[in-house]
């Protein structure tokens, strides 16, 4: 038989391709989701839907009574932006929401929680890259110190409680389901625009890098943390592990990957960089390889042409050679193996 598996965000971009996974496996999910930028749709058939904020009586109850034996939360505040701009509301979804569901895991003899935290928000960025969990901690944003904060409570409710705790770092997940407009990614930025026919803009010289992991490679080291042996939490970073691929990629060299693979010339406008932005970013994923037995399979390459079949179909028609790079060699721009 299969686990009983609760997925908070699981209407959303990363969260419901998780949930997908767990179904795929054979588990019983259910999926807990205010709606605010999730969609029914993206709920994969058969998952039981629960529509709550996670830090609502209704949420906690369902964590006491659901009779899960895994957590997986995914739901937050995503948007950097608006942390800086109201901190107090970024703290009560993000940490309070948190707490409200280890309380109610804690009452319901839930055994393990998987948390999707930040590599990208959490480390201190001017080491060498790429960089391992044991990388300094300064966050930037009130985003990154609020998913540092969970990640010390965790580590808090393993110590006084037994409760299991897995922390997952991702890079700049991409892929199907991603949203193109506002503060979408900026693969999903960039695809819209360009299967639009739409100049993309870019902010800065183009040449800051990130780390681009597939979502489908997410979910997969989402099940692995899900039933791997843990090992001795020792300190903060024990049962924590980046997400990415190691592999830095320019952004103008993201859009004219994707503007190749739809067979067209990049048309892009460059503007003043936004104060703040990263300048280079990667994540060392040996831990990942060792401990959870994880390496990402998607290239860039592969995960961009998915994205645009993808973005295609919802919009009811093709968009020239979106897949015609799916199968091919491997270019400077991809990963030898996966992406945040």
């Amino acid at each position: 038989m299969g686990r009983r598996v609760l997925v908070t965000g699981g209407a959303g971009f990363i969260g419901s391709h998780v949930a997908a996974a767990y179904m795929a496996a054979g588990d019983e999910v259910t999926v807990l989701d205010d709606l605010s930028s999730g969609a029914i749709a993206n709920i994969p058939a058969g998952a039981r839907f629960v529509h709550a904020d996670i830090r609502s009586r209704e949420a906690r109850a369902l964590v006491t009574n659901g009779g899960f034996t895994l957590l997986n939360h995914h739901a937050a505040q995503v948007d950097v932006r608006r942390s800086v701009a109201d901190p107090v509301r970024d703290g009560d979804v993000n940490v309070v929401g948190l707490l409200n569901l280890l309380e109610g895991a804690r009452a319901g003899g839930v055994r393990r929680v998987i948390f999707a935290s930040s590599g990208g928000a959490l480390y201190v960025t001017d080491g060498p890259l790429p960089l391992g969990e044991g990388a300094p901690k300064l966050p930037l944003s009130p985003y990154g110190s609020a998913k540092l904060a969970c990640e010390y409570y965790l580590a808090t409710f393993a110590q006084l409680y037994g409760l299991e705790s897995v922390v997952l770092r991702y890079s700049n997940v991409y892929g199907p389901r991603q949203n193109g407009t506002g503060e979408g990614g900026v693969v999903a930025v960039f695809a819209h625009r360009l299967v639009a026919g739409e100049p993309v803009t870019i902010f800065g010289d183009g040449r800051q890098t990130r780390d681009f992991v597939y979502v489908g490679d997410v979910a997969e080291a989402n099940l692995l943390a899900s039933g791997r042996r843990l090992g001795p939490l020792c300190e903060l970073d024990s049962r924590a592990f980046n997400i990415g691929t190691g592999v830095e990629t320019g952004v103008t060299e993201l859009a004219e990957l994707i503007a190749g693979a739809l067979g067209r010339r990049l048309d892009a406008s460059y503007v003043p960089a936004r104060t703040g932005e990263l300048r280079r970013s990667a994540l060392a994923i040996d831990k990942a390889a060792s401990g959870l037995g994880w390496r990402p399979r998607t290239t860039l390459r592969e995960g961009v042409a998915s994205t645009l079949l993808a973005i295609g179909r919802a919009n009811g028609g093709g968009h020239g050679r979106a897949g015609a790079g799916a199968g091919a060699r491997r270019t400077q721009l991809e990963p030898e193996t996966r992406s945040a």
